[in-house]
């Protein structure tokens, strides 16, 4: 068994799609169907069709990931679908190889697998530094090895937490193509533990993984609770310990007593947060005779827990470490000399490629 990644488009268009459908495609409506491809010959024939004026590195590239959907996905596979909306991922496992829909309207959503997709979705933040990077590849499609990225992947999907290389015993696989135990050729190499390229998703991690470092726990808070004060809230942070369900008192005014007053708790926990804590900031609502509440789960929230804050959206929000980091971002001229010594930023264009 392997593990590839399939994204859901440039802009994750096809997110919702593909989750709704049970499928993941790569695209490419340039390229007909592959059924009768027996060989990567067959299937580089008809990119150089498509993509007369394309580099021959590129064609060899898109070769190399449609015969990956074509012949080297099989069922057991596991299939990561990063999501671009979101930040997470969806983890899910290969249940019919190669399909192509000539029915379906969308030319983008022909190519496809159907794979039976996990109702969690994983916070990118559950993912230990090494194997976030080992993700980090700009291509539509690719099999990660590396720093036993199957085995991990497989106990997220499995417990929800990352158990990194020491809570793996067994020697990491070469980076091969999965399908050359079989005899079937190697695949293109491009394809197999691709070099990380600098997405925008790749500078993100990197400086979450800053925030994981020099922001633990009760620090955690404080961040929070600066960024609350740049959208002109007055904060009364909790000290350490026991908190009672709550982290953070915030209200506008003077004084901080104006509306609207916010409960809020900080959970710096890398994996999701369950209903109960959703449950207990309903209560310190009403103890505190708070307007609203805000909970910060760095690890995000299960699906029960997501069922739960459904029922009070007008009252309650949602921070996750996406989240985080867009409110960052937003107000990060504003925040104290002091922070930013501990987080530094420095605001740049990069050129998002396909």
């Amino acid at each position: 068994m392997s593990v590839w990644v399939i994204r859901a488009g440039a802009s994750g268009e096809n997110e919702d799609w593909n989750l709704a459908t049970g499928r993941a495609g790569v695209g490419f409506p340039e390229v007909g169907d592959l059924t009768d491809c027996a060989t990567r010959d067959d299937i580089r024939a008809l990119v150089d069709a498509a993509y007369p004026a394309a580099p021959k590195g590129r064609k060899a590239n898109f070769t190399g990931q449609l015969w990956a959907l074509r012949n080297t996905i099989h069922n057991g596979d596991l299939i990561i679908m990063p999501l671009k909306r979101s930040g997470q991922l969806v983890l899910g496992t290969c249940t019919s190889g190669y399909n192509y829909d000539a029915d379906e309207p969308d030319k983008e959503r022909r190519h496809h697998i159907k794979v039976d997709w996990s109702q969690e979705h994983i916070s990118r933040a559950v993912l230990k530094d090494d194997l976030v990077n080992t993700l980090n590849s700009a291509l539509t499609l690719f099999s990660p090895s590396r720093n036993h990225a199957e085995q991990r992947l497989r106990a997220i999907k499995d417990t929800g937490g990352d158990p990194g290389t020491a809570g793996i015993t067994a020697p990491p696989p070469t980076p091969t193509s999965p399908a050359a135990s079989a005899g079937e050729p190697v695949a293109d190499a491009e394809i197999l533990d691709p070099v990380p390229g600098p997405t925008v998703e790749a500078l993100r991690d990197r400086i979450r993984s800053h925030i994981v470092e020099n922001f633990t726990g009760h620090k955690l808070t404080d961040l929070v609770a600066e960024i609350l004060t740049t959208r002109g809230y007055v904060c009364e942070v909790s000290p350490p310990g026991p908190d009672g369900g709550v982290d953070i008192l915030a209200g506008t005014g003077p004084l901080g007593l104006d509306s609207p007053t916010v409960v809020v708790e900080v959970k710096s926990e890398p994996t999701a947060i369950g209903a109960p804590v959703v449950r207990g900031l309903q209560g310190a609502i009403s103890t505190h005779q708070a307007d609203q509440g805000l909970l910060v789960a760095w690890g995000g929230v299960s699906r029960q827990a997501q069922r739960e804050f459904t029922h009070q959206r007008t009252r309650i929000r949602i921070w996750t470490a996406e989240d985080i980091l867009d409110q960052l971002f937003d107000v990060y001229e504003q925040l104290s000399d002091e922070l930013k010594n501990k987080l530094p930023l420095q605001r740049t264009w990069i050129l998002e490629e396909d």
